[in-house]
């Protein structure tokens, strides 16, 4: 199967789509902030990996970064932006209609070479998968 850019349509977002930034921009889409400790450990990543996704995603206005001071230590604080969520969102949905028409490929593909004793053998049978994404709200 051949890469079709077209099939994603404009929100798929090749930046955002590495497998380590989508995890902590989903992360913060479901927080107001997080301390980095804890974006680190839930999004499985070490510091500086994360560190270097912090810095790549607030370059390019996806994410604030800050730094507060929580008793005696200073800890570092991060935050989606509105154009962050808009991008994931756009992205999110770029990625259903990408998972939408392959499932509808191959239920064409699947119809067209369908014969009567197909239709009896479970193996074959259409399946239904769902992609339980987050919604943008």
């Amino acid at each position: 199967m051949t890469a079709d850019r077209g099939v994603a349509g404009a929100g798929f977002n090749e930046f955002m789509h590495h497998p380590s930034r989508l995890a902590v921009l989903a992360f913060l889409s479901g927080c107001i902030e997080a301390d980095f400790a804890l974006v680190r450990d839930r999004c499985e990543l070490s510091d500086s990996a994360l560190s270097k996704i912090a810095k790549t995603l607030e370059e390019a206005g996806y994410i604030d970064v800050g730094k507060r001071r929580a008793g005696r230590k200073a800890r570092t604080w991060l935050a989606l932006t509105p154009e962050g969520g808009n991008a994931l969102a756009a992205h999110l949905e770029a990625l259903r209609a990408v998972a939408a028409a392959a499932r509808s490929a191959a239920e064409r593909e699947a119809d067209t070479h369908r014969t009567p004793a197909d239709t009896t053998d479970p193996r074959l049978a259409p399946r239904t998968v769902r992609l339980d994404l987050p919604h943008s709200t």
